[in-house]
């Protein structure tokens, strides 16, 4: 009968797997980029295994060795290298049925059937849960660092805004005028939101699957501890069970990402509106922009665009993850497998656009004159006006009216508030004097918002100074767990 040597479960069948099905089923195509991660979770179990008297003094050195190796050689981090059919692991490459496979071949060529020792006590149930905690760990010092970066480039960009006003918007409707300054730091307090979010996942990963084996636990005396001190993990995972199966820490990862995602997909279309003729707000930068194949004048924000596309793929990956895992049974069930590239294709994702969106969005420039313009008509002061009468003591709702008839009055005669006569508006109301036009000027509009939030100028400076503050005192790792990882920081 024909045998599976190369196979870790290959023992208890006769037959071959049909080749189409052995080579749809593997997932080293494209797990390999856990690696590091299943070289450095090997070294944490074959330190377990030595305490637990499996391995001597001598063979956990030379299988740690061995590992460290693994973690630090050229070429298996790049897709372009790994598959070389060259490359002096290309055997395992090709043979591997996944990391774990790989990873215990390449363990045997450098050091022989002591490679095989290392598999006592554990399941690649428990590996592959270990591995992709240690990827998302990983990925998340690279996206805070990202998301980071993004929210001081527009902290940057509001600060050179200065005491520029824009309107703001509801119902895609011009409302109030605002700082330009104002405008921008809603996004930065998005960012931090999702930085917030990132962090609080993290407390919630930072478990060690290590030592429950296939689903029941380890069967031999295994100090856990071992294993999740070695991977600066916070504690053991307390239930075998749900330690193989859960998958809640890649869903509530991606969650993350897919808010974060939204929030991008929001500033690409503010800034694709703006940019448009009928906005005229901002400038492209051309670094960032394509023209059009047929016609000669366009300066198109593809740049933008493709944020909004390129985000949907985020979202996708969580409804991937969300259908993957709804109705599965406990534990591990080869479902899950499908889950990695979800995973790993929303990580990737926001990744490449973090690299790009930060100098995307120091290279904006506003035309501010356009902006203040587009701020200074349409009645955008209507709300300073009735707060006028509102604290000349008529009631609010009282005020409204009254300001919406001399808005109606306006509209009919061609004219702003500005330029009605104290006279005219005296047909509304006693309450309107000679302050009013002083009260209602755009300065003034702007500094009446003078709340906690509010776009007046002196807050908005404040607020400025307090985001920079909070971004500039801590690293993109402090805002996530006040520790440096150099464990995770050598495997990336």
């Amino acid at each position: 009968m024909a045998t599976q040597p190369t196979k870790m479960w290959s023992g208890r069948f006769r037959e071959p797997l049909d080749p189409d099905f052995e080579q749809w089923q593997r997932s080293f195509v494209f797990d390999w980029r856990l690696i590091p991660m299943e070289a450095s979770a090997s070294i944490a179990h074959a330190r377990m295994i030595a305490a637990a008297g499996i391995l001597t003094a001598d063979e956990e050195q030379q299988m740690i060795e061995a590992l460290g190796q693994l973690v630090r050689q050229e070429g298996l981090n790049d897709e372009r290298t790994i598959f070389d059919a060259g490359a002096p692991w290309a055997d395992s490459a090709s043979q591997a049925e996944d990391v774990h496979h790989f990873v215990e071949l390449e363990l045997k060529r450098q050091i022989g059937d002591l490679a095989l020792k290392l598999h006592t006590g554990r399941s690649r149930n428990e590996q592959i849960a270990t591995d992709m905690r240690l990827y998302v760990g990983d990925s998340m010092y690279l996206i805070a660092e990202g998301m980071k970066r993004w929210a001081l480039a527009l902290v940057e960009l509001a600060e050179q805004a200065g005491d520029a006003v824009m309107p703001s918007y509801t119902h895609l409707q011009r409302a109030e005028p605002v700082l330009v300054a104002h405008w921008l730091l809603a996004y930065v307090s998005m960012i931090e939101r999702d930085l917030s979010r990132l962090a609080d996942c993290k407390k919630r990963l930072s478990f060690c699957p290590l030592g429950s084996g296939a689903v029941a636990g380890a069967t031999l005396p295994l100090d856990r501890e071992i294993a999740s001190r070695a991977l600066w993990f916070t504690a053991p995972t307390p239930n075998s069970i749900d330690a193989t199966s859960d998958r809640d820490f890649a869903i509530e990862f991606v969650q993350v990402l897919s808010t974060f995602a939204l929030h991008i997909s929001r500033f690409a279309e503010e800034i694709t509106l703006f940019a448009s003729s009928e906005f005229q707000f901002i400038e492209l930068p051309e670094a960032f922009s394509t023209g059009s194949s047929a016609m000669p004048q366009k300066k198109n924000p593809d740049f933008t665009e493709l944020l909004r596309g390129k985000c949907s793929r985020v979202t996708g990956a969580l409804s991937t993850l969300l259908m993957l895992v709804k109705g599965l049974p406990l534990a591990y069930n080869k479902d899950l497998q499908e889950g990695q590239e979800a995973v790993f294709n929303a990580s990737d994702t926001i990744i490449e656009i973090t690299v790009l969106l930060h100098r995307f969005t120091s290279s904006l420039r506003f035309r501010y004159e356009r902006m203040q313009e587009a701020a200074s008509r349409g009645y955008l002061n209507a709300m300073a006006a009735a707060t006028y009468l509102s604290n000349k003591g008529v009631p609010f709702r009282k005020a409204h009216e009254k300001i919406g008839n001399a808005v109606r009055f306006a509209l009919e005669s061609g004219r702003e508030l500005n330029a009605l006569s104290v006279e005219e508006l005296k047909q509304f109301g006693d309450e309107f004097g000679p302050d009013f036009h002083d009260a209602i000027s755009l300065r003034a509009t702007i500094d009446c918002h003078d709340v906690i939030g509010g776009t007046a100028m002196k807050r908005v400076l404040a607020a400025l100074g307090e985001a920079r503050a909070r971004l500039s005192e801590q690293s993109a790792v402090e805002m996530l767990d006040g520790t440096l990882r150099e464990a995770e920081y050598a495997r990336s």
